[in-house]
């Protein structure tokens, strides 16, 4: 029983590596959104979405190896040596897990700093753009005014 437990522990592991490189795929994917010059937030949020999926798979095969490492932690205490080859291989995916989290946690924190410059400059064009509409529209309102005569009452009796 252990032992079916133990490849089930397997099991999920390497599936949180699949996922997860999915992840990473999507964040090259936003990346390259906030590198190009024409940014499609359409497919921004679309990756945001589908991310956020990957990232509620994550969790969910995260809580079931906990759950399922907790019925069988106590057997693999006892059994040490006769589970020992699976042992160090979940040890060797746990550790390649955690290679990857770290890597996304890099992406993620680069990712995050193009989104903030990408905003900035953004806010920065639409302050510059409401100056000139203003610009434009006080020198279309002083353009006006100057062509217009004042009336004026001419006399022409003597």
């Amino acid at each position: 029983m252990t032992e079916s437990y133990l490849n089930i522990l397997e099991d999920s592991l390497q599936r949180k590596l699949q996922v997860m490189a999915k992840i990473r795929e999507y964040n090259l994917r936003q990346e390259e959104i906030f590198r190009s010059d024409n940014v499609g937030m359409d497919k921004f949020d679309e990756y945001v979405e589908e991310k956020g999926a990957l990232i509620d798979e994550v969790t969910a095969l995260d809580n079931g190896f906990e759950t399922l490492y907790k019925k069988v932690a106590d057997e693999l205490q006892d059994g040490r040596e006769k589970y020992a080859d699976q042992i160090r291989r979940l040890q060797e995916l746990v550790s390649r897990v955690t290679e990857e989290s770290v890597g996304i946690q890099a992406q993620e924190a680069r990712n995050k700093k193009l989104v903030e410059a990408y905003f900035h400059r953004q806010k920065a064009d639409i302050g510059q753009n409401r100056r000139n509409s203003q610009a434009a529209y006080d020198y279309y309102k002083n353009m006006n005014q100057s062509n217009v005569v004042a009336p004026q009452f001419m006399d022409n009796k003597q």
